[in-house]
């Protein structure tokens, strides 16, 4: 018998059933004759650099990796080597936009500028406070929280007063802007308008009627582009939080009960620190939503082709508890290149380890319930069907299965060996794993030392009449 893996079931203390995601593996999907799909290790992260400060964020801008760490705005070359440009004050998250000639840093409440050889700040008192920074047709537009405030066209330094634009549909604050397809989308928190260049007297950009979208984001970080939409966490007035997509006036929702729930577990001061980001690369589209203390993952074309959303989760910790160390990830150098969220390292992402800055780190998956209506099974024997040898030289990986008769307490586990290096030909059997009069779920783990993408999980049951 079959078991799906995809996502799996545990329960509690509100007399839930609550579905269990993936950790630190990430679903592929494509047919191999043994199933359609089959989970692998997420991306491990692999140091090579150190810059001056903890990162707020980064950018690729000209074929080159900028990136704000501590107080400083630094070059990252390919190599790794890092090259401080000048001060950025503030330990905020900042955001990086770009123009034709010139790079936007948007930090500290301030906006700056780099022209590629020296750093300026815009000073002109009526730019105001700014909370976050797009470019749009020769434009630099920035918000305060309550108006939309742009540049000269021949003075990217200098803001006229008179030229002052509002977000006014609801009197929700402007938490953050976004641009696509050439417009811009004012991030309310409740709603979302949008606007486009008329080149009228005053404030150049309109407000597109019929565009808006009756929900909003929880904060200035919580969204970006994805799908050619706008992805958000957030809602609409008298709504819980969610994860939504929107575009011409209309939105969906991608986030399911499970992740409705986790968000719950925040409160709304939390929520608006966490951020967005999207990444395309191979066959996977992914909205990662970085929540304080781990990260949750949506596979837009794996929910696609599986026609169910699929979600999973990263940590760097050995148990799944903590944050994943993965801050800002940014396409530059033919990789996709991240720094830590607990120190000054810098790095990539690599599918040859899946240890995080050279740290060993942990992986779990749990099964749907099994159940006979209520007659009772003995299960003989547990096998993944796998691809193992792959660790490191000199590793000696275990992995362990465990189970659950109720959803919350477990089993002790049940270890066994994972291959090492070289031994392709491993299988992972556990045998004589008892009975259940009623339903059970099954759970399985290891970490990053045993490197190994399991395809499918096949049981041999014995039905009872209990």
């Amino acid at each position: 018998m079959q078991i799906p893996i995809i996502s799996g079931v545990f329960t509690d203390g509100r007399a839930n059933f609550r579905t269990s995601y993936p950790l630190n593996m990430t679903p592929v999907v494509q047919p191999q004759g043994i199933t359609a799909g089959y989970l692998r290790p997420a991306e491990g992260i692999i140091q090579n650099g150190t810059g001056p400060g903890l990162d707020r964020g980064g950018i690729e801008w000209d074929g080159v990796l900028y990136r704000v760490m501590g107080t400083s705005l630094v070059r990252v070359d390919a190599n790794g080597t890092v090259t401080t440009l000048g001060t950025i004050p503030g330990a905020d998250r900042v955001v990086m936009v770009y123009s034709f000639d010139r790079l936007a840093i948007a930090a500290d409440g301030k906006l700056f500028y780099w022209n590629g050889a020296t750093l300026t700040q815009v000073t002109d008192p009526d730019l105001g406070t700014v909370v976050d920074v797009v470019w749009v047709d020769g434009y630099f537009m920035t918000t305060d929280g309550e108006f939309l405030v742009v540049t000269e066209l021949t003075d990217p330094t200098a803001v006229d007063p008179l030229k002052y634009g509002s977000s006014e549909i609801d009197p929700d604050p402007v938490v953050g802007l976004v641009k696509l397809r050439n417009e811009v989308y004012a991030i309310n928190r409740h709603t979302i308008e949008v606007f486009d260049n008329v080149g009228q007297a005053g404030f150049p950009f309109e407000r597109v009627q019929g565009a808006q979208i009756t929900r909003g984001s929880i904060g200035t970080h919580a969204n970006c582009v994805f799908m050619d939409q706008i992805a958000f966490v957030g809602g609409g007035q008298n709504e819980s939080i969610g994860v939504w997509l929107g575009i011409n006036g209309n939105s969906a929702k991608i986030s399911t009960r499970e992740v409705d729930t986790l968000l719950a577990e925040y409160t709304e001061a939390q929520l608006a620190g966490l951020f967005l980001e999207a990444r395309v690369d191979k066959d996977a589209m992914e909205l990662y939503v970085h929540l304080p203390d781990k990260t949750l993952v949506y596979d837009a074309l794996a929910s696609q082709a599986l026609q169910q959303p699929v979600w999973t989760c990263r940590s760097s910790s050995l148990d799944g508890v903590g944050r994943w160390r993965s801050n800002r990830l940014v396409y530059a150098y033919g990789r996709w290149n991240t720094a830590d969220t607990q120190s000054g390292a810098i790095g990539y992402l690599t599918d040859t380890v899946s240890t995080h800055w050279g740290q060993t780190i942990g992986w779990r998956f749990d099964t749907q319930i099994l159940y006979n209506d209520s007659k009772g099974v003995i299960v003989h024997d547990l096998e993944l069907v796998a691809l193992t040898g792959r660790t490191a030289f000199g590793k000696d990986p275990k992995i362990a299965t465990q189970y659950s008769l109720d959803g919350i307490t477990y089993s002790q586990p049940k270890w066994i060996d994972a291959g090492k290096q070289g031994d392709r030909a491993k299988r992972l059997v556990w045998m004589q794993q008892g009975a259940f009069r009623n339903w059970r779920v099954q759970r399985f783990f290891g970490t990053s030392d045993a490197f190994i993408t399991v395809a499918r999980l096949e049981a041999r049951l014995e039905g009872l009449a209990w």
